[in-house]
């Protein structure tokens, strides 16, 4: 028999704007076809890779996680600089850890994390350009606070969801909805922060899309409960852009031993 090759888990970083999500294409411009093309290179014979979350087109990540079934034995570190010398300047491998056999980056994770952080001024942004959404109306945070504890719990997310969207239901439990600002009034940043067992295709940002309704004044939080009671995509408002958001990454059980937080996150205010 043939040995039974070591599994192993990497964090990974990256910035989206580049990408055509993360998922391998034909037409290759994917977050996974430059990973497994760089981890090929340093290992000399193909390599492939399953991630705890796919991400949209343009969408970042501080903390993707990924597992492999090493062809090759090197020392975790090496995995790590190996790795990141073959990778475009926007892509970085954080981290490195041998794992279980039974470990896997999507089955195995406990929930998963996102950011979207969003500009609020009268001016677009320039030199976040990218990074952030953006919002030339002032936004209340009270009301949409009120909005967003309407989602808290296990609910048919259809109004949320992408007509593309693969999963096959739209039931998922959404854990916690966080919302601060940091600076002064059209002039600041709001963070807002989403964790559940898991998401839908397009699911934060079309939540995105009804919670700066809200903040905007265009619709009541009441409001909010009857866009998830309608299990329509029509009901919501539309998807708002992917710029802003930054997955944080997955989270596992602590005996799995996997680094949290990681390198990287601070960069995100608030």
């Amino acid at each position: 028999m043939p040995p039974r090759l070591a599994r192993l888990a990497l964090g990974v970083s990256y910035r989206g704007g580049a990408y055509l999500g993360w998922q391998s294409q034909p037409g290759g411009r994917t977050v996974q076809d430059a990973l497994e093309q760089a981890l090929t290179s340093f290992a000399a014979t193909p390599v492939r890779t399953v991630c705890a979350g796919r991400t949209d087109t343009g969408v970042h990540a501080v903390n993707q996680v990924v597992h492999l079934d090493a062809p090759v034995e090197r020392e975790p570190f090496s995995w790590v600089r190996g790795t990141n010398r073959y990778l475009p300047l926007d892509v970085a491998v954080q981290w490195c850890r041998p794992v279980s056999e039974h470990f896997h980056a999507r089955k195995s994770a406990r929930g998963r994390r996102y950011r979207y952080l969003l500009r609020e001024s009268a001016a677009r942004p320039a030199l976040d350009q990218g990074l952030v959404g953006w919002s030339f109306r002032p936004l209340d945070g009270e009301a949409m606070r009120a909005a967003a504890a309407q989602l808290i719990g296990t609910h048919d997310f259809s109004s949320f969801r992408s007509a593309d969207c693969q999963s096959p239901t739209p039931v998922k439990t959404l854990r916690a909805i966080q919302i601060g600002f940091s600076g002064a009034p059209m002039a600041g940043y709001w963070a807002f922060d989403f964790d559940a067992n898991a998401f839908l295709h397009h699911m934060v940002r079309n939540l995105m899309g009804c919670l700066v309704a809200v903040g905007s004044g265009r619709q009541p939080p009441a409001w909010m409960a009857e866009v998830l009671a309608a299990r329509s995509r029509d009901a919501a408002a539309p998807t708002f852009s992917p710029d802003g958001l930054t997955f944080l990454g997955p989270y596992y059980d602590a005996e799995i031993g996997l680094p949290e937080p990681v390198a990287g996150a601070p960069w995100l205010p608030i």
